[in-house]
């Protein structure tokens, strides 16, 4: 398989993680009347199921990266080939795009949104160094010898970080642009999107060091 249909097949993935955690959303929100916890629970659980099953589905595939500070590190320790990296990324941050589009059009909502949900504080940008750190360094910890570990913990983990961190975990730049283009419970104000990539990036950084130093 070509670079860049596996790298469609992984923006696919990307539009389905996205249309699972926007709709999700939206859906919780609509449900919960007004109590942010249990809004949350369910934007929680069915991410993390969501995700699982994705990794299931999409790791012979494209290798279910979805995220594109995954594929960055991958590639940068060695494990994926870097002429690829550019289809994925572009791929990816389509993908998360047309993932928020879908799940406007399930709920009757206009597909082109901006949000003006305010993300925006050292401890929300912390916890996506913290967020993206344990997600990548799981990533970089699953092997072939274990093929059921990469999606229990991968899932496990951004399920439970939706509840341990401030920032409700995003750890990803293209799930951070594309939640920029809703104004749902989901979403980001645009002008807050580049400090949470940028924490997203020294979180993976953070984390190939890790991975090094204790490998």
């Amino acid at each position: 398989m070509t670079h860049w249909r596996r790298a469609v097949a992984d923006g696919v993935g990307t539009a389905l993680l996205l249309a699972a955690v926007v709709g999700s959303g939206i859906m919780g929100e609509r449900l919960a009347q007004g109590n942010d916890a249990i809004a949350l629970l369910a934007n929680s659980l069915a991410t993390g199921f969501a995700l699982a099953a994705l990794i299931v589905a999409f790791g012979p595939r494209s290798g279910a990266h979805f995220n594109p500070v995954v594929t960055l590190v991958l590639a940068w320790r060695g494990d994926f080939e870097k002429r690829a990296v550019l289809p994925y990324v572009i791929t990816q941050l389509v993908g998360a795009l047309v993932g928020v589009a879908a799940a406007h059009l399930m709920f009757d909502l206009p597909i082109l949104q901006y949000s003006a949900k305010a993300r925006s504080s050292f401890g929300l940008w912390w916890s996506e160094v913290v967020a993206t750190f344990g997600l990548v360094l799981i990533v970089l910890s699953c092997d072939s010898k274990r093929p059921w570990a990469a999606p229990l913990a991968v899932s496990g983990y951004i399920a439970a970080a939706y509840w341990f961190t401030a920032s409700t975990s995003f750890a990803n730049p293209a799930v951070t642009l594309a939640r920029g283009f809703t104004d749902s419970f989901a979403g980001i104000d645009l002008h807050h999107v580049l400090p949470f990539i940028g924490a997203q990036i020294v979180g993976a950084g953070l984390a190939l060091l890790a991975d090094r130093a204790w490998r």
